[in-house]
């Protein structure tokens, strides 16, 4: 590797400080509600701190204006799956019940699919100015959901018994490479439900408490619905210092998600039969997230990267799910959510052409992700037993390029047809988020006593991602 300069030294210096201190003031983040943040296992073992490296197609999700240094066709196709637990026990009654994924994983998992294409063969074979430095890309990918669980003959029976957000989105995006250092993209965000995702609505089950207007005490109640929005996204992707064959040896990215509003319309159910029908609204907060990376070690043999990101989700917005019913009763379900601001740092260190895998790159990853609780005290809701949390991340990737043969069998690249890829790889990654015990004692339900979800609330999850590329 060659000597830096004594302004690159200087750059490394400041960025390693400047995420010790923010990492070393944790009273300052927030938490990130039901945002789903890990969209690929190469980004989730680095602590989802990915939005300066983006370099494979899972940009899409993290930053699209770095599509524009990928090479040639590149697919992304896998999944996650969640599972943990939550104890609670009342502090009235000293009742217990588990809930939450109750040690299983939500099915069917999350999906995440990537494509990009670079439009540079096209611009070469049409004679298109300009249109060498455009890249796009289609992502399909669930940034928000939810999914919870707890016995139909527990204590917290009537505030919930089973939630389910299966939300999917759709994100098309075009990129452009304005300078050799500079990329901006521009794209939109299709938020909607889809059946083979769970029950392609948003749905919330509860037993009734007997209370006035409602139902006899124990008849299921279900409160249910759907719609389509859509929202847009901005990004910028900035690389002031390359090494001498034009890799980044340190990259800054940043990307703006706008709010969605989706307006759910449903009914009430009462027993399986529907009584009315209810609408309700679904804010999707705006978003913000800006990160850096440096890399200390990029030669020929090996890399090493760090990065530190920042997200920030206007949770203000999210004030309530008030729910409209047709014969002119309204459930109020307040909300008042904070904020958040989540510190992200993650690494990774690879072996280019490693000696024990021959033509194959091997990626060993890890990070760190800090958040506290968003949900206030008297808003608090078993569905979401948010609190201070940390989460722990681990993973590897591995690349087959021409030469290698993937599962020992496939050929992973060569000069063969298009249609012929030119790297293959895979990607794992393993998350722990132990969460601080939560003690609620000012909570008012809707629907039911506020006693009932007054207690204590131990939560810890797990979440597991496999990612398969191609590269053509």
């Amino acid at each position: 590797m060659s000597r830096r300069s004594f302004n690159d030294r200087t750059q490394i210096v400041v960025l390693i400080t400047v995420i010790w201190v923010v990492l070393l003031l944790p009273s300052v983040v927030r938490a990130n509600g039901f945002r789903v943040l890990p969209q690929s296992a190469s980004a989730a073992g680095q602590g989802d701190a990915f939005t300066a490296q983006s370099d494979d197609s899972s940009a899409l999700f993290y930053n699209p204006a770095a599509i524009t240094q990928l090479e040639g066709v590149q697919l992304m196709s896998g999944a996650f799956l969640i599972g943990g637990t939550t104890h609670f026990t009342n502090s009235t009654t000293g009742a217990r019940s588990q809930g939450g994924l109750a040690g299983t994983v939500a099915t069917p998992p999350p999906l995440h699919f990537y494509f990009t294409a670079n439009l540079k063969p096209m611009a070469n074979a049409l004679d298109v100015n300009g249109l060498e430095r455009v890249a796009v890309g289609l992502g399909l990918f669930s940034p928000f959901g939810l999914k919870a669980s707890w016995p139909q003959n527990g204590p917290l029976n009537t505030s919930l018994t089973k939630v389910d957000l299966p939300l999917i989105e759709i994100r098309p995006v075009i990129a452009v490479k304005l300078t050799e250092k500079f990329s901006l993209a521009v794209g939109a965000d299709i938020y909607t439900f889809q059946d083979l995702l769970g029950e392609g609505k948003v749905v919330t089950r509860f037993r009734s408490s007997g209370a006035p207007g409602l139902p006899p005490a124990g008849t299921q109640l279900e409160i249910n619905g759907k719609d389509t929005a859509a929202g847009f996204n901005l990004s910028l992707q900035y690389t002031p210092c390359l090494t001498t064959t034009g890799r980044p040896q340190c990259s800054f990215g940043w990307q703006y998600r706008s709010r969605a509003t989706l307006d759910l319309d449903g009914k009430f159910l009462a027993g399986g039969t529907p009584i009315a029908k209810a609408q309700s609204k679904l804010v999707l907060p705006q978003s913000s997230t800006v990160g850096a990376a440096i890399w200390p070690i990029r030669d020929k043999q090996t890399e090493w990267k760090l990065e530190f990101d920042a997200d920030w989700t206007d949770w203000s917005q999210f004030k309530n799910t008030d729910v409209h019913l047709s014969n002119g009763s309204v459930i109020h379900v307040p909300r008042k959510w904070k904020d958040s601001f989540t510190p992200m740092i993650g690494t990774e260190y690879k072996w280019i052409d490693a000696a024990i895998l021959g033509n194959w790159d091997v990626a060993a990853r890890a990070g760190y992700l800090y958040s506290t609780n968003v949900v206030p005290q008297e808003t608090f809701d078993p569905a979401l037993p948010d609190n201070d949390n940390h989460t722990v991340t681990v993973g590897l990737g591995f690349l087959c390029k021409a030469g290698g043969k993937f599962a020992g069998l496939l050929p992973c690249g060569g000069q063969g047809a298009w249609y012929q890829p030119s790297a293959i790889g895979f990607d794992l990654a393993y998350q722990a988020a132990i969460f601080e015990t939560r003690h609620i004692s000012g909570s008012r339900p809707p629907l039911t006593s506020p006693a009932v979800v007054n207690g204590t609330y131990k939560t810890v999850q797990h979440l597991g991602l496999i990612s398969l590329r191609v590269n053509f």
